[in-house]
């Protein structure tokens, strides 16, 4: 697009992201100043998974807080006119769209709408959370869906600390534990096994971020060690992940583009 004539330049670019490591965010960010240099007319980037979101905090100095060095680079990007529009769904933290500055600003979104929409298939009639904050963050998209919410929270237990159901009750219920991201899903697990010790019926478990190190979400399909849930929803935020997901297994992975599209069309 570039010879013999610059036909990008005056163009509205989406840039479709994702930072699964080190090496392609920097050539990312590269190929970002490269079109930002052309005279393009706008700029946004799609990034469904922020995955600096969980370090946004310094508990002791000469920590790295990699949510604001990734911010940093965004707001620093060569102006076009207009500041760089980054979508991102389901963000860990929320004020860390406040990092962002000058020549970037974050476009915040949720991909719960697909999980309510999968759920019109399913015979689940509760909804769990795993914490506090996952309660207060997106328990009011349930309200109208779900008659009772349930809180699960970690209590200490001699030296160790366990998951427990600190609000309403499972029994006879089948549950779906909502989170916006799992690791190795060590919480995820205990809160799906709390509700089954309090009589649920059947646990599901949706998160918007399926990171998995190490291959994690072997543990939580058939035949593994956590294997307590009747499905596992996740979203393709993560396409090097998911992508590796079993189909005919627990999990069963919701496609973003059709929400990204409505949400670009909503906030344009």
């Amino acid at each position: 697009g570039f010879t013999p004539h610059n036909v990008v330049s005056g163009s509205h670019v989406l840039f479709l992201a994702s930072f699964h490591n080190n090496d392609v965010t920097l050539s990312q960010f590269q190929v970002m100043v490269m079109l930002l240099q052309n005279f393009v007319e706008s700029l946004t980037v799609v990034l469904p998974y922020y995955p600096t979101g969980t370090m946004e905090r310094v508990t002791k100095e000469g920590q790295v807080a990699t949510a604001n060095t990734y911010a940093q680079m965004f707001s620093n990007l060569p102006s076009c006119g207009r500041p760089t529009r980054v979508m991102m769904y389901d963000l860990h933290t929320l004020q860390n769209r406040f990092y962002l500055h000058n020549n970037a600003i974050a476009s915040l979104h949720t991909s719960v709408p697909l999980l309510l929409e999968a759920l019109k298939k399913s015979d689940v009639n509760c909804v769990a959370f795993p914490d506090d904050g996952a309660a207060k963050r997106f328990g009011h998209m349930f309200k109208d869906l779900f008659a009772e919410i349930i809180i699960c929270g970690k209590v200490r237990d001699g030296d160790s600390r366990k998951v427990t159901i600190q609000d309403g009750d499972p029994s006879e219920k089948n549950v779906i534990i909502v989170d916006d991201l799992v690791q190795s899903g060590g919480t995820l697990y205990e809160c799906g096994q709390a509700l089954k010790d309090r009589g649920a019926n059947k646990v599901y478990a949706f998160v918007a971020h399926g990171v998995f190190p190490k291959d994690a979400w072997i543990r939580f399909a058939n035949g593994g060690d956590r294997c307590v849930f009747e499905k596992f929803y996740v979203t393709n935020s993560i396409p090097s992940t998911t992508s590796y997901l079993p189909q005919d297994d627990v999990f069963e992975v919701l496609d973003l583009a059709d929400r990204i599209v409505e949400d670009l069309v909503a906030f344009s």
